[in-house]
């Protein structure tokens, strides 16, 4: 949640489902990470569109309310717009 925050100062973090599947369909480098309690029509929705891009998705250990104590808006779907950024999502996951 930390990085994801530091990602939103950066200005490198889109959020919500319709910026993120545009940014996806770009091919923009980095990833998506999805909320736990995203709704299994939107997950399938995001994979099939990163997979199309080659583009990953995580499914993260927050919810949309947590978020939106940490980021500010309630969503359940976020696009990080850079790879080492992302990356550091991933590390910091497992």
């Amino acid at each position: 949640m930390s990085t994801l925050c530091l990602c939103r100062r950066a200005s490198k973090l889109v959020i919500g489902f319709d910026a993120a599947v545009g940014e996806i369909k770009k091919r923009t480098a980095g990833g998506v990470v999805l909320a736990a309690d995203v709704s299994p029509k939107t997950e399938k929705e995001v994979i099939f569109h990163a997979e199309q891009s080659g583009i990953e998705v995580l499914k993260a250990g927050f919810d949309m309310d947590e978020a939106k104590r940490a980021i500010g808006k309630r969503a359940g779907v976020f696009f990080v717009a850079d790879e080492g950024l992302f990356g550091s999502i991933k590390h910091n996951r497992n």
